[in-house]
């Protein structure tokens, strides 16, 4: 190990095959060339939220208007494993979720160390090692008598990992006493452990980028993309990204992003519930402008979502780069058809108008869904594997049509105000837990999802909203649900209410949503109250 480097995490059994000399090495160059810099870009984001909290807008980069404007270049042609997306799974990385994705029949799997993962030390470790035992196929798993196996790798779906976000750290390993990115880390290990397996099979080391912000995000990762590659005496190009356009000032530099990953870009997707999130966080001082309906109550056919939508197909398109479409967070129910029968429907409507917009594949949450969202892009794509020549040339959105918030039909009531607090209480505790993608009223929940629902609670109480169908959302009100709700799910869960759990998850939540000033990531404080 090298000397600088301390790993305060527990060891467990094979850790050491991940966290090896090499994998550390790595680590201490990336954080050597970008540790600064990722501080600085930290910095950036409190600075620019600063601004709008005054009264700043967002608006398309006058110093970047010549990148936009030259119509010549082009990102890298997809790599091999990354030219037909139609359709692409997401989900955490424990053995089970492994298996069954990879299996699940769609062509992509994100293999999930951020919003559907929670940071534990083991999570990440064992994630790490699942990946590279599904690359030597020597995975394996049992539970109830049922034994989950591989099938043959023509038949698998892609690995594309998402690392943690830039402003996540990774608090079990010490860099000179600092803490490292938990960015970094994650791409670290996996770089040094799968990176040449993936290129043996005939594919690469692919990522989706969360959480970016700026072009100059964007630009530091292709730098440590440049680092890692030539550390590991891999070709330039040879990695390729995805980014999540998932906060609202990333939508005004979709072009810039592109540009600078050009040479190891994989295209954009539109990271739709980050998004919501972004924007109430981004302008949740502004007045009822910015105040978006319910939760449950935005869709994709919102004005400033169709317009955010529209520019991203249009964008990647004409630089030659992918569009992927956004999570259906609808889970089926095999023992409730009703239910099923209404969130298939809702799926397959939001499929199909993804696959009539332009783009060349989209999310799905669970197996269930992948028959669902391939019958529809195959319907559209034919023999064709994406979308790329559709060019959009009749799209013109302008900074206004994206910022178009107050133009969003819905309304705010007692039960949607209640859903918030109770579907964030629910995940937290979960993810407290250990586990980070839950399914909650037949909606898989992440971290994003959760996010929107407490950050929804502080913007009301702080924008002196009154719900259509009741009081002035204040702090008293909202502390009396939280009692409410809370006795609610203890009597669902009967015997196996946890209620130490509980009280963790009514605290953290309590933090999140009602302390006068503003959490930037519900994540941070429940990382530092995990082991």
């Amino acid at each position: 190990m090298p000397e600088r480097v301390e790993i305060t995490g527990p060891a467990g059994d094979r850790y050491d095959e991940i966290l090896t000399p090499q994998a550390l090495e790595l680590l201490v160059a990336l954080h050597d060339a970008l540790g600064t810099r990722r501080a600085e870009l930290l910095a950036a984001r409190r600075r620019r939220q600063a601004e709008l909290s005054s009264g700043a807008m967002l608006d398309f980069l006058p110093d970047t208007a010549h990148i936009r404007e030259d119509t010549t270049w082009r990102v890298a042609p997809p790599a091999a494993g990354l030219v037909d997306r139609r359709v692409e799974i997401t989900g955490p990385t424990d053995k089970k979720m492994t298996i069954n994705a990879l299996n699940s029949g769609a062509n992509v799997w994100l293999a999930d160390f951020e919003d559907a993962n929670t940071p534990l030390w083991s999570n990440m470790i064992e994630g790490q090692l699942n990946l590279k035992d599904a690359l030597d196929r020597t995975i394996n798993f049992t539970q109830g008598g049922k034994e989950y196996a591989l099938r043959p790798d023509d038949e698998l779906a892609t690995i594309v990992v998402r690392p943690r976000g830039w402003h996540l750290p990774e608090k079990h390993i010490l860099i000179d006493g600092e803490r490292a990115s938990g960015s970094l880390t994650d791409f670290a290990l996996y770089m040094v452990a799968s990176a040449q397996k993936q290129l043996d099979k005939g594919k690469g080391p692919y990522f989706y980028l969360a959480k970016t912000e700026s072009h100059l995000e964007a630009r530091m990762w292709n730098d440590a993309f440049t680092i890692a590659q030539d550390f590991l005496g891999i070709p330039r190009g040879t990695i390729r990204a995805t980014v999540l356009i998932e906060t609202i000032p990333a939508a005004f530099e979709m072009d810039e992003i592109l540009y600078e990953l050009r040479d190891h870009s994989a295209g954009l997707n539109a990271g739709r519930w980050d998004y919501l999130f972004s924007i109430i966080k981004k302008f949740r001082t502004r007045g009822r402008d910015f105040v978006l309906p319910e939760r449950n109550a935005v869709t994709m056919t919102a004005p400033f979502m169709r317009a955010y939508t529209e520019l991203l197909v249009q964008t990647c398109h004409k630089r030659g780069a992918h569009a992927m479409g956004g999570m259906a967070a609808f889970i089926p129910s095999r023992r409730d058809p009703e239910v099923n029968e209404v969130a298939m429907a809702k799926v397959r409507d939001d499929k199909t108008r993804e696959s009539n917009d332009g783009f060349d594949g989209s999310w799905v949450a669970h197996p269930d869904l992948v028959p669902v969202c391939k019958e529809i892009f195959d319907a559209k794509l034919g023999d064709k594997p994406n979308q790329l020549d559709r060019q959009r040339p009749e799209v013109a959105v302008t900074a206004e049509d994206l910022l178009a918030v107050s133009k969003t039909p819905g309304g705010i009531t007692e039960a949607g105000l209640r859903n918030n607090i109770s579907v964030g209480l629910q995940y937290l505790a979960t993810w407290l837990g250990g586990n980070g993608a839950v399914a909650i009223f037949n909606l898989m929940e992440d971290a994003a999802t959760a996010e929107i629902s407490r950050s929804q609670v502080w913007q009301w109480i702080h924008n002196d909203v009154i719900l259509d169908d009741g009081p002035l959302v204040t702090k008293d009100v909202v502390e009396r649900m939280i009692d409410e709700e809370l006795v609610k799910i203890r009597e669902l869960a009967g015997g196996s209410f946890d209620a130490a759990r509980y009280g963790q998850a009514v605290a953290l939540f309590t933090e999140v949503a009602l302390a006068d000033s503003f959490s930037d990531f519900l994540t941070l404080p429940a990382y530092e109250r995990m082991p």
